[in-house]
C-alpha cells in the first residue's frame, strides 16, 4: 500500500469540507476521484500535499504517518501535485519551469529526466526557450505534468487536468496519463470529467459533499446506474 487515508476530516473555518474519508492507493495503480464542483476533491488533494491542515484522521505514505508533515517534506518523500489551472511560472522559460520541478534533486538523473520529458512532450523541446506564459492551455498542462515528474515522484497527484481544454487535447492528456501509468507511475487523478477518468482508472471513488459515497473498479463505477445518472448524463 503506497497511500492510505483513514477517517480524514478537514475544515475551512467552521465549515466541515471533508468528513470521514477512507481511501487507499496501491503502488502502480491509477485511482480516480470524481464528483461535482464543490464536492471537496481539490481540498482532499491539498490535504495530501500538505497545504491544507487535517482536522482529524491520518494519512500514511509507504507506511509512515505524514499527517503533520510539511508540504516540502512530502515533496521530498515523493509526492508531487499538478495543480488545478496548471499554474506554470509564466515569465520563466519552459526549461526553467522544468528545472524548478527538480529543485530538490542533484546529479546526472536530472538531465536524463529532462530528456525524458522532452521525449514525452516533444512540443516542450521545440519551445523550451520560450516563456511558459506564451504556451497554449494544452501545452501548459503538458508542462505542469512534466514539471511535477521532474521531481521523480512516487505518487503523482493530478487535479482536473482536462479543465478548459478542447476535446482533442483532453484525449491527448488522458493518453499521456495512461502512458505514465504503464511506465509504472502511481497516479491519483481528480477529475470532473467522470467518463474519461473512470475509463482509464484501475479503481475509483465518488465524492459528494465531502464524503466518499461509492467506490469500486473504474468499470464498475462506469456501469453503475447512480453514477451514470449523476455524472455521466445517461
Amino acid at each position: 500500500m503506497l497511500l492510505e487515508i483513514s477517517d480524514l476530516s478537514s475544515h475551512y473555518g467552521r465549515i466541515l469540507a471533508l468528513k470521514g474519508i477512507d481511501l487507499r492507493i496501491e503502488q502502480g495503480e491509477l485511482v480516480a476521484l470524481v464528483g461535482a464542483n464543490g464536492a471537496g476533491k481539490t481540498t482532499l488533494l491539498r490535504c495530501l500535499s500538505g497545504v491544507q491542515p487535517l482536522s482529524g484522521g491520518a494519512i500514511r505514505f509507504d507506511g509512515a504517518d505524514i499527517s503533520r508533515m510539511s508540504a516540502e517534506g512530502r515533496v521530498a518523500a515523493g509526492i508531487a501535485q499538478v495543480p488545478e489551472g496548471r499554474q506554470v511560472f509564466g515569465p520563466l522559460s519552459v526549461e526553467d519551469n522544468l528545472r524548478l520541478g527538480a529543485y530538490r534533486r542533484r546529479g546526472k538523473g536530472v538531465a536524463a529526466d529532462m530528456e525524458r520529458m522532452y521525449a514525452l512532450f516533444p512540443i516542450l523541446r521545440d519551445k523550451r526557450h520560450l516563456p511558459a506564459g506564451t504556451l497554449s492551455g494544452g501545452q501548459q498542462q503538458m508542462l505542469a505534468i512534466a514539471r511535477a515528474l521532474m521531481g521523480a515522484p512516487r505518487l503523482l497527484l493530478l487535479d482536473e487536468p482536462s479543465m478548459g481544454l478542447a476535446p482533442l487535447l483532453v484525449a491527448e492528456i488522458f493518453q499521456t496519463v495512461q502512458d505514465l501509468k504503464r511506465q509504472g507511475t502511481t497516479i491519483f487523478l481528480v477529475e470532473q470529467n467522470a467518463t474519461a477518468a473512470l475509463a482509464i482508472a484501475d479503481r475509483g471513488y465518488v465524492l459528494e459533499t465531502g464524503a466518499v459515497v461509492m467506490e469500486g473498479t473504474g468499470a464498475e463505477l462506469l456501469a453503475d446506474d447512480k453514477v451514470q445518472a449523476a455524472y455521466l448524463g445517461l
